[in-house]
């Protein structure tokens, strides 16, 4: 019998972040690491230049969290744009 796996729930928000400074690989994993401390995130997946998060909440401090957290790691926030949210991982 196959294990049954668990449904991933519909994030609330997902952002995507466009980020300058970022010149080496090191530099996803210090941003990952700064991420980690974002009070609600569910989900990040990081890049050179660029991350995309996922909410399974509502935060309204949402923009200026993930803003400190770019800059804590040493980045710049280039923009930040609301992605429409994903469907479930069946």
């Amino acid at each position: 019998m196959v294990p049954r796996q668990r449904r991933r729930e519909i994030p609330q928000v997902r952002y995507e972040l466009l980020i300058d400074g970022m010149l080496a690989i090191h530099a996803k994993h210090a941003l990952f690491t700064a991420l980690t401390g974002v009070e609600g995130l569910a989900h990040a997946e990081v890049e050179l230049g660029k991350a995309t998060v996922e909410f399974a909440r509502q935060n309204p401090n949402a923009e200026s969290s993930l803003r400190e957290a770019v800059e804590a790691a040493g980045f710049t926030l280039r923009e930040l744009r609301a992605l429409p949210k994903s469907l479930p991982l069946l």
